[in-house]
């Protein structure tokens, strides 16, 4: 299919073909959820970890005599039952992450990116410069386009005026090619893909 390609600065710069393999998928959201699960349960450091009776340091001599007291028996101040006790069943260090073979992430980027042109907030660029690196400069150009919210994707290394530029934005975003991942593409709005970009994304997808 053909789409149109747009300079930083809003200006036409002719048209491209998005490969229907890639972009042209029925987005199936059963794939895209089990990706984003996939991608936070491994971004979770794990370390969580309470101390349980064993790890106590606590008097072992018995509280008081085991019968006259009213109270229930008890041996050890270590117990949960008290105050400054050992937790009972509480976390330990461990690891979140899931499986999800290589094959289905490349299809769940299939389906994320099918699913930005189908609600028609891709946009392709002919590059991703700036002349100076600045904020307004850059700032002026989204509000061309009515973009507040966009990943910018280029190929390899961002223009060096861009991303200084893009660095004090809310909500912009930028990824080089190699760190493309459904949960970023669908975290913004718009999908800004550089020509560059979008050579090197329907190399890898179409392997």
């Amino acid at each position: 299919m053909k789409i149109n390609v747009i300079d930083i600065s809003s200006k036409a710069s002719g048209t491209t073909n998005l490969s229907d393999a890639i972009f042209g998928l029925e987005p199936r959201k059963d794939i895209l959820h089990r990706t984003i699960v996939y991608q936070l349960a491994k971004k979770r450091a794990g370390t969580h970890k309470v101390k349980n009776r064993a790890e106590i340091t606590a008097t072992t001599k018995k509280m008081y005599k085991q019968k006259g007291t009213g109270s229930a028996r008890h041996g050890s101040k270590k117990v949960p039952q008290f105050r400054g006790g050992g937790r009972a069943f509480g976390p330990h260090p461990r690891d979140h992450s899931i499986k999800l073979t290589k094959k289905f992430r490349k299809l769940a980027l299939r389906h994320a990116l099918s699913s930005k042109l189908k609600d028609g907030n891709i946009v392709i660029l002919s590059e991703a410069k700036l002349s100076k690196p600045k904020t307004s400069l850059l700032v002026k150009n989204l509000q061309k386009l009515a973009v507040d919210s966009a990943l910018f994707i280029d190929a390899k290394e961002f223009d060096k005026n861009f991303e200084l530029a893009t660095m004090n934005i809310p909500n912009i975003d930028i990824l080089p090619v190699q760190g493309i991942n459904v949960y970023d593409m669908l975290k913004r709005d718009k999908l800004f893909i550089t020509k560059a970009a979008l050579k090197e994304i329907e190399g890898r997808l179409n392997e």
